[in-house]
């Protein structure tokens, strides 16, 4: 039997691959279990990056609604839906702690709980044939994966409430646009695009990386001066290393 979740390291880099693509990668608790598992694998392995992307013609449609459905209309399930939703959060919490640069690479359609756990990697590349939906409200549904924080720092709060409230589909231009995806390309090229930008990343220093990622994430939460004496502090402490030295000397001599 084919896994509904793939994970394979390559080197430094580390692939997490949805693969139920008969089913649209419809995500429910079992498959959530799965992605956790492998993120935690790949941050174990220490991958200085991980490709995160899915088989078939979808990424994601998001949450398997059927599977949803069950358990709502049957109380005996509460304890089953209740570690459905936390799932959610917990792929969070393992994306975001993750010391390498994830990189996830859209395509089709990435919709709901789907495309919120995908604010939680460092880069989004998409294919031009992708479209991104928040149907949540429409439905009566909430948001998870921590999208109404992470949406709002990512494109700005207006554009957020926009595409939460009204809930209708945008197209791989309109988020390149409004800063919501990295970089387009065609739906053939994307494989090779999201493995030349992960082997770009992986040739960087690996320490200061998990140093930038950690950074970067936490000070959008601090002041100035505690942001500032958190950078010097890595600066003094990559200053000192032995990798820092060998790049300089390469860099003067070329």
């Amino acid at each position: 039997m084919n896994e509904i979740v793939k994970y394979i390291k390559e080197g430094d880099i580390g692939k997490v691959i949805l693969n139920k693509p008969n089913q649209n990668n419809a995500l429910d608790h079992l498959t959530l279990k799965k992605l956790i598992e492998a993120f935690q694998q790949s941050a174990q392995n220490d991958d200085v990056c991980v490709i995160y992307s899915a088989e078939g013609n979808n990424f994601t449609v998001g949450a398997d609604l059927k599977y949803g459905y069950t358990l709502a209309s049957n109380e005996e399930k509460l304890p089953e839906a209740i570690k459905f939703l936390e799932s959610f959060q917990d792929l969070t919490r393992i994306m975001l702690s993750h010391p390498g640069v994830i990189i996830a690479g859209l395509h089709g359609w990435v919709i709901g709980g789907g495309f919120e756990q995908l604010l939680c990697c460092d880069l989004r590349i998409a294919a031009d044939d992708t479209r991104i939906m928040m149907p949540e409200l429409g439905v009566g549904l909430f948001f998870s994966n921590a999208s109404t924080k992470l949406l709002p720092r990512i494109i700005g709060e207006g554009r957020a409430k926009h595409l939460m409230y009204i809930g209708g589909e945008i197209g791989a231009q309109e988020a390149l646009n409004i800063g919501l995806v990295n970089q387009i390309c065609k739906r053939e090229g994307l494989e090779r695009i999201l493995k030349r930008t992960a082997n770009t990343i992986a040739q960087k220093e690996h320490s200061v990386l998990k140093w930038a990622k950690k950074l970067i994430n936490e000070n959008q939460d601090d002041d100035i001066e505690s942001v500032l004496a958190k950078e010097l502090r890595i600066l003094l402490l990559t200053g000192q290393s032995s990798e820092l030295k060998r790049r300089l000397e390469k860099f003067v001599k070329k």
